[in-house]
């Protein structure tokens, strides 16, 4: 679980919760159904519209990893590509063959396939090149329909001000109405705001640098297994592969 994750959400809330208290503010006030309705439903459906469907799926996917992360385990992922280095080294690259594939990483059992294969070391490098940049960017797609609600949810906040004071003066001969249409436009204005840079903006971030985080394995990987196709050293590999850690 993202500990930081969870108590940057709690301590932003926080803050705007007790300023509006210690400022004399009623919490009551910032509760308005209608501007959170305007607001969501307004943010979510702008997105729905610019984004591919499988896009926005992935990105419903990947929500989950601003606060339950991915493991990404870069040493024991080394010490893997160690032992098959020491495998071909020993047996040859047809030794491969006998890896229980099951308990591999997908984008790890394709390079493995293609040694296995006998393809040369460059062809590796290309294919598997190819594979990394597709699966960032699929995973950046993911990031930035969050990173395009903290964009739309202040403009949709301000729609909601703009609606709330058309009722407000709709009914200036009524005062007793006043405040509901007044309540709906600054409510709906902090919803936007808030919503913005206390959750789709920091979780896009979150997610990009996590896509990162698994293209950066990836180029673990793809070392690892092309310096295998190259007939090096186990000791020259791990030496070469500790770079990726910090």
């Amino acid at each position: 679980m993202d500990v930081l994750s969870i108590l940057g959400l709690l301590l932003g809330v926080t803050a705007i919760l007790l300023g509006q208290h210690l400022e004399g503010g009623h919490l009551s006030t910032l509760l308005n159904g209608p501007a959170m309705l305007i607001v969501m439903g307004g943010t979510i459906g702008a997105v729905m519209v610019q984004t591919p469907l499988n896009t926005f799926l992935r990105a419903l996917r990947m929500i989950i990893w601003a606060f339950l992360p991915p493991r990404i385990y870069f040493s024991e992922t080394i010490q893997q590509i160690i032992a098959w280095s020491r495998t071909a080294r020993r047996e040859g690259l047809l030794g491969l063959e006998n890896i229980d594939f099951e308990d591999i990483d997908e984008f790890a059992q394709k390079g493995l396939q293609l040694l296995v294969d006998g393809s040369e070391p460059e062809s590796i490098r290309k294919v598997l090149d190819i594979e990394i940049d597709s699966r960032e960017k699929f995973d950046q797609q993911g990031a930035k329909v969050f990173e395009s609600m903290g964009g739309y949810s202040p403009t949709l906040g301000i729609i909601g001000a703009v609606l709330g004071l058309i009722q407000v003066m709709g009914n200036l001969s009524d005062p007793a109405r006043l405040g509901d249409g007044i309540a709906v436009a600054f409510v709906a204005t902090i919803y936007g705001v808030g919503a913005a840079n206390l959750i789709f903006l920091p979780i896009a971030n979150k997610l990009k640098t996590y896509a990162m985080e698994f293209s950066l394995h990836r180029e673990l990987i793809l070392e690892g297994i092309v310096s295998i196709a190259e007939g090096e050293n186990p000791r020259n590999i791990e030496a070469k592969l500790l770079g990726y850690l910090r």
